[in-house]
Order: C-alpha cells, then structure tokens, then sequence
C-alpha cells in the first residue's frame, strides 16, 4: 500500500464482499467450508460465488455465506440454496465453473441446475 487512496480502494472492494456475506435477501446460498470442504475444493467454489453474484449485479437479490460441515462430506464441495417459498436445493461435487453456471441458470433465471443436486447425484 502506497497512498490512501490505495487504501480506500481496497476497502471499498471488500465493503462489497463483506455486504455479499452480510445481507438478509430472498435467496441465501451457504458454501459448506468445514475441513472437509476445504480439502475438496469449496474455497474456489466460495471465491466464484462471490465474483458472480457480485460481477451480475445479484447483491441486491442474494447473499453468499459459508458455514461448517453439512454432513454429506462425501460429496463435497456443497452449496445449499435457500430461497423463500421454495425447496432447500442441495449442490453437490462443486467446482468454481460448476458455481458460475448456478449462479447464471439458478440465481439469476430460477431454474435450479438439477445434474449437480444431490438428488441427481445419488
């Protein structure tokens, strides 16, 4: 960092992520980060949902949230979406480009990405 301006840049790229994280939208989507998670990839799959949400101009529509382990380590990385008025849809076995697509056919036009939900998966 040279300059507080430098500084005030970074801050307010953060801000953006921190409100990702923060707020209290009609879809919630929660990234299992427990170590089995993370061993199996979940924090690029996070970074990704984060990037998206925020590069579609989602942030007003859905919030990012990462939790500890879900219980299904066996497929993970996982993604549960929760939305209000609608079933909990379960993403399984999840990769960053995987996490770019939900957020493309899922997040931002409705339709859950079913070959990646646990009950497809199974």
């Amino acid at each position: 960092m040279k300059s507080l301006a430098e500084l005030a840049e970074i801050r307010n790229k953060m801000k953006d992520k921190v409100s990702l994280r923060e707020g209290s939208n009609d879809i919630r989507i929660v990234v299992g980060m427990a170590t089995c998670g993370i061993a199996a990839g979940a924090r690029p799959v996070l970074n990704t949902l984060l990037e998206e949400i925020n590069d579609k101009g989602l942030s007003d529509v859905a919030t990012v949230s990462q939790t500890g382990c879900i219980g299904i380590c066996q497929y993970e990385p996982v993604v549960e979406v929760y939305q209000s008025g609608k079933d909990k849809v379960t993403y399984v076995k999840m990769t960053a480009d995987k996490a770019k697509r939900v957020v493309e056919e899922h997040i931002k036009n409705g339709k859950p990405v079913t070959e990646y939900t646990l009950k497809e998966s199974e």
